[in-house]
């Protein structure tokens, strides 16, 4: 890769990469998901065969955010193993509290989402991963990003408009029609993957977050509480865990300028919001529902147990941990709804 991109690009070792993978990487993979799951699933929302056309060369997997480390690790040898796709995988700095973390991730093809810097910083930043991706995309390189800026607690999980922003944002830079933007999207071949855990093995941290965060404002999580969350994620115990493939936002696309052509006209920004709604119904849609029978409760008041705060409300946390369990639910309700009444032809 250019020189231009060497303070965030994913580090390449070529054929000493794949040796890793099959030698220490993949096993490890293996041996954690025995033994903090019930197994790991690769699953379809829709036709296979479409979607298995949509990433034979190279695709943008975009999903909703569970685990720091492993929403992305299991879903990369699941590709590995299955397709021999390899992605690209965008990881936060925040993440990195030391520095051979950052050097194991980029040595693991990851690459640098930089965080936390000024506006004008942040908009420099932008840029260059921005051309990043779309270089490893003209290469036919998949690629995994999180539709949203760390994980969603409540697992209400919305993609956000900046995630897109930043994808597009040499888009108005180049002065092009507005009509072309969504030709810009499709080049990316943007392919939402849903992720569900029977259980959360962070939900009582995000809970006790939850509350710190009501009770002051100001309060900021440090870099030892991304560290803790790493290890409990990959520690704990996660119930089933099914990854869920689906087709690529292209389809939706086309099919929506059918119906509407007037939407090419739009300002981007009402454009880039019609994007976000597509890849939360493939979100919604491709979540596992899981029947976590009668012994839920019991299982709710001992993550509840788990949080040691000052002022605990245990009404409050007890409420939030639920949430955190319903939302998908709720959200994978509305997407049925959606699909049934909506003029628009439905996934493929």
């Amino acid at each position: 890769m250019k020189d231009k991109y060497r303070d965030i690009r994913a580090y390449r070792v070529g054929w000493l990469l794949t040796i890793c993978d099959f030698l220490f990487a993949f096993p490890l993979l293996w041996i954690w998901a025995k033994r903090t799951s019930k197994g790991i699933r690769l699953e379809y929302l829709g036709d296979r065969k479409q979607i298995e056309k949509d990433i034979q060369h190279g695709a943008f997997f975009m999903t909703n955010h569970r685990d720091i480390v492993l929403d992305a690790a299991w879903l990369s040898l699941k590709l590995r193993c299955r397709y021999f796709i390899r992605p690209f995988i965008g990881i936060g700095n925040n993440l990195f509290a030391y520095k051979w973390i950052e050097w194991l991730v980029r040595f693991n093809r990851c690459f640098v989402v930089k965080r936390g810097a000024g506006v004008h910083a942040q908009l420099e930043n932008s840029r260059q991963l921005s051309a990043y991706i779309r270089s490893l995309r003209e290469e036919g390189k998949s690629i995994w990003l999180a539709q949203r800026e760390g994980r969603a607690k409540d697992s209400n999980d919305l993609t956000q408009a900046s995630v897109l922003h930043m994808l597009t944002i040499d888009f108005e830079q180049q002065n092009r029609p507005v009509e072309e933007f969504f030709d810009y999207v499709k080049a990316l071949n943007i392919c939402p993957v849903s992720i569900t855990y029977e259980y959360d093995p962070c939900d009582y941290l995000k809970a006790r977050e939850m509350q710190l965060k009501r009770d002051n404002p100001k309060w900021r999580k440090r870099a030892k509480d991304d560290v803790e969350s790493m290890r409990t994620g990959i520690r704990g115990e996660k119930g089933r865990v099914v990854y869920r493939l689906t087709p690529s936002i292209n389809h939706d696309i086309d099919k929506m300028l059918e119906k509407y052509p007037y939407y090419r006209g739009l300002p981007v920004k009402d454009q880039i919001n019609h994007l976000c709604f597509i890849i939360d119904q493939h979100i919604f849609l491709g979540y596992e529902i899981f029947d976590r029978g009668t012994d839920f409760d019991a299982y709710i008041e001992s993550r509840l147990a788990k949080i040691d705060i000052p002022n605990k409300d245990e009404a409050f946390l007890r409420e939030r941990l639920y949430e955190m369990y319903n939302n998908p639910v709720i959200n994978y309700n509305k997407a049925n709804k959606y699909y049934e009444k909506s003029n628009i032809p439905g996934l493929v």
